[in-house]
């Protein structure tokens, strides 16, 4: 069954990501651009570090020769938002890129793109699933690969240059190159080595790099950039006495930071502190966007702005289309996307890494630095974040309790209102605290946001109990 879910499709390799799967999801995309006229436009597919990455991009690229539809592949392990700028760039209507983004190694999946480079949309998804359950496996075209490229119908490229040109022109790189700064590269195994490394060093930074062989199996971690994972950046930080680490998924859509003391930047951290850089130093105006499981301190450092926080549902998809509906300056979530006015309509890591060095040089102050200014002036945010898997069985009892009979535990703060939008969200006077399904994994997350982490763990502990999940 493929089942696209908050940040595409994702499965097991093997169980469901097999050749027979990615070459339905494909059919039924290339039989729905038909049925709209937009094939005229070609297809451009890229592809990450993970095992059968570069054989699934291959595996669609033949089904979209088969269909007649002229496709672009990226001849090269690419990062998720170069792809999504190609999609931009040749003016295309639809794109892919095979990946499992922050997934463990076992996953990989694909995700779509719509004309402008952004994630497609709930519409859009759903329609590609009506059409696979209107396919017929043995009714699918495909030409080998060898082939189609020879026939002209599907050509390799490499828009890497345009992707980073389109970086540094949006970045003040004047500023940079002043300052000299020292920082370290994770890209846990991932893809984002080359753009990263290009710009900085461009740009005159002195660059040391770790974890940047390729390991399909990421070194035996989530190739995730949290606190978890990123022990050996702040040792490497802390050694090279950098100004700042910086890491990203594997795909290179998200973004991890060490700060110049060695501490983990929370992605709530990093949204709000970029936001406060582009409306007080560069002297922008607009609106932020986040998503339901996101620090309200956006809303505070908005607000006090004269500018409006807009909130959405869990998906980048859904942070694409606030930016648009609202023109917002920057739109992000606690997981670590991010996307800023101006740039592709999608989460880029690269980018934001680099916003952040502008950041620094252009303020001349450390990261620790300016996230104290923030505190003192919009005061502390601490949030928990927990998940546990789950049977069908848990879902459903978890669901009945939570979204049906909308039951709530005894807290020990007085509750001001519940939100439903995205999973169950209970706003407290000086915080909230969520509890929703993930889209991308068999668990149930618990967020918890409050002006100290012992209020935000106790919380969260009340939460758990109440749902009968195991506490430590």
């Amino acid at each position: 069954m493929i089942g696209f879910g908050t940040g595409g499709w994702r499965a097991v390799i093997g169980e469901e990501f097999t050749k027979a799967n990615v070459q339905l999801l494909t059919a039924a995309l290339a039989r729905k651009m038909k049925d709209e006229g937009t094939q005229g436009n070609g297809f451009v597919i890229g592809y990450d570090r993970r095992f059968l990455s570069v054989e699934a991009a291959k595996w669609a690229a033949e089904v979209m020769a088969g269909e007649g539809i002229a496709c672009k592949l990226v001849n090269r392990e690419a990062p998720t938002p170069l792809i999504m700028f190609a999609v931009k760039y040749y003016d295309m209507a639809y794109g892919m890129a095979v990946t499992g983004s922050h997934n463990p190694a076992i996953y990989n999946g694909i995700k779509v793109f719509v004309k402008g480079g952004r994630d497609a949309d709930e519409t859009v998804t759903a329609d590609i699933e009506r059409y696979i359950a209107g396919l017929e496996r043995d009714s699918l075209r495909a030409v080998p690969y060898e082939q189609a490229v020879s026939e002209g119908l599907v050509e390799e490229i490499n828009p890497q240059n345009p992707y980073l040109d389109s970086i540094i022109r949006g970045i003040n790189m004047d500023a940079i190159r002043s300052r000299s700064l020292k920082i370290v590269l994770d890209p846990m195994y991932g893809v984002s080595k080359t753009s990263l490394q290009t710009i900085l060093l461009t740009a005159r930074c002195d660059v040391d790099v770790i974890h940047d062989r390729h390991d399909t199996l990421f070194g035996g971690r989530l190739p995730a950039p949290n606190v978890e994972t990123l022990g050996a950046l702040r040792n490497a930080v802390l050694e090279r006495k950098a100004d700042i680490g910086i890491a990203t998924d594997g795909d290179a859509d998200r973004l991890g930071i060490i700060d110049d003391k060695g501490h983990f930047v929370h992605p709530n951290q990093i949204l709000v502190i970029l936001y406060y850089y582009l409306l007080k130093y560069k002297g922008w105006h607009g609106a932020a966007v986040r998503n339901i499981a996101t620090t309200h301190l956006l809303d505070k450092v908005a607000k006090a702005f004269g500018e409006t926080c807009y909130e959405v549902p869990v998906g980048f998809k859904h942070i694409s289309a606030g930016m648009r509906e609202h023109n917002a300056v920057i739109g992000g979530e606690s997981s670590g996307g991010l996307t800023v006015r101006g740039h592709i309509n999608g989460k880029d890591g690269i980018y934001a890494a680099t916003l952040l060095v502008e950041m620094l040089s252009v303020t001349g102050k450390k990261m620790s630095a300016l996230m104290r200014e923030i505190y003192d002036e919009f005061g502390t945010a601490y949030m928990t974040e927990r998940d546990w898997p789950f049977d069908e069985e848990t879902k459903q009892r978890l669901n009945t309790l939570l979204m049906v009979d909308k039951k709530l535990p005894d807290f020990p703060v007085p509750v001001k209102s519940v939100n439903y939008m995205d999973g169950c969200k209970v706003l407290f006077d000086n915080g909230w605290l969520i509890a929703r399904f993930s889209g991308t994994e068999p668990r149930i997350r618990i967020f918890c946001e409050m002006p100290t982490r012992e209020e935000a763990e106790r919380l969260t502990g009340v939460m758990a109990a109440f749902l009968h999940l195991p506490t430590p």
